[in-house]
């Protein structure tokens, strides 16, 4: 099999670094705005989420672009909840 088909794991830090502080690094060179993106620190904005690891399944496919992801029980999007306890948070519209 081609080493390119084959899965391979990634660790978990690797990952979170690569959806939020790398993508954000790479934005605030154009957007200095982006400078308070992928960090928790103070004076950032407040977009976390709150996840088990072990239950994170990701559900969206081309037919299902707007499925949520399981194993997210908590996001945050500049401090206001879109998911509380794994459920969405149809009322908001900020983020």
């Amino acid at each position: 099999m081609d080493r390119l088909l084959r899965p391979q794991l990634v660790g978990l830090m690797d990952v979170l670094r690569a959806g939020s502080l790398n993508p954000a690094r790479v934005l605030e060179r154009t957007v200095p705005q982006i400078r308070n993106k992928g960090r928790i620190k103070v004076g950032a904005d407040a977009d976390l989420i709150v996840f088990d690891p072990a239950k994170v399944r990701i559900t969206a496919m081309l037919e299902k672009p707007a499925s949520l992801s399981s194993g997210m029980e908590y996001v945050l999007v500049n401090g206001t909840v879109f998911v509380d306890g794994g459920q969405l948070n149809t009322g908001c519209y900020r983020g």
